[in-house]
């Protein structure tokens, strides 16, 4: 009889160990989950932070760009271009009008457009420095796609304001696209993304490797929207995820406990010893 008794109850024990070893594992998986939220929520914190700083420094002139941002030809290292992204510039020069070149399918405030880029060349003695400048947004005319918006870029010697950044974001395109400029004049000045690289190349101009958003307003923005999107930490979103990993780690042990231990141990021992009457 003992013996019947012992090998019935060997089912029962691996079935508590196999539910002891998933309970463990799923709650070390949530609770890990948990903390990797955490974690990206810290970088993404300390990226934002960083932008902010940059973004609070002095802004540069044109000597300091010229000696500062090497050109698109030059190698550009990833600590390097740390520094130098999101640090806010004023510059004196001139546009390059022929040049200038509209990416397609970019939005702002939910409105599909043109982002406008046009070359900016440093006034003397700096000429020999010419950065890309994202101006703005200009809508487009859906009646057909091939009519460029007017936009109007002001000649002579002015002075521009704005924050040093990467290339605008590149889309997906055809095979075979252009994405450099048009010094020719004689073909559509609409483009789906544009290399600076090959921008320099094609133009022959002295093009840096980063480019300028401009971010002046009022009579400067020459017709053009510049609610650039800004950016923020996000940190939130992550902390809510890792609520809710924790979460369902807690409750996978308070489960466990319950159906486990409580049911399995303490309640029996409970009712098969009643506490005395007093």
């Amino acid at each position: 009889m003992d013996y019947l008794v012992r090998t019935s109850r060997i089912p029962d024990l691996w079935r508590f160990l196999l539910i002891t070893f998933a309970a463990l594992v799923c709650a070390g998986i949530t609770a890990s989950l948990g903390f990797w939220q955490l974690g990206r929520a810290a970088q993404k914190q300390e990226i934002f932070d960083t932008m902010a700083r940059q973004q609070a420094l002095a802004p540069w002139g044109n000597a300091e760009l010229a000696s500062q941002v090497p050109a698109v030809s030059q190698i550009l290292s990833d600590s390097k271009r740390k520094e130098l992204l999101h640090r806010p510039a004023q510059l004196q020069g001139q546009w390059l009008p022929e040049q200038t070149v509209f990416l397609e399918n970019r939005q702002m405030q939910g409105k599909v457009g043109f982002y406008v880029l046009t070359p900016f060349r440093l006034a003397a003695p700096h000429e020999g420095t010419v950065i890309i400048v994202q101006r703005g947004w200009a809508p487009r005319n859906f009646m057909d796609r091939m009519v460029l918006p007017p936009v109007h870029t002001p000649a002579g010697l002015l002075t521009i304001e704005g924050r040093l950044e990467a290339p605008p974001s590149k889309l997906m395109e055809l095979e075979g696209e252009n994405g450099g400029a048009d010094p020719d004049g004689k073909k559509s000045r609409i483009r789906q993304n544009a290399d600076i690289a090959q921008w320099a190349q094609q133009s022959s101009l002295p093009l840096l490797a980063l480019s300028l958003v401009e971010t002046s307003d009022g009579a400067a923005s020459q017709g053009l929207l510049r609610d650039w999107p800004q950016i923020n930490a996000g940190v939130q979103k992550h902390y809510g995820y890792a609520f809710q990993w924790f979460g369902l780690s807690v409750l996978v042990v308070l489960l466990y406990v319950w159906f486990q231990l409580v049911r399995r141990f303490y309640l029996p021992r409970r009712a098969a010893h009643p506490a005395a009457p007093r």
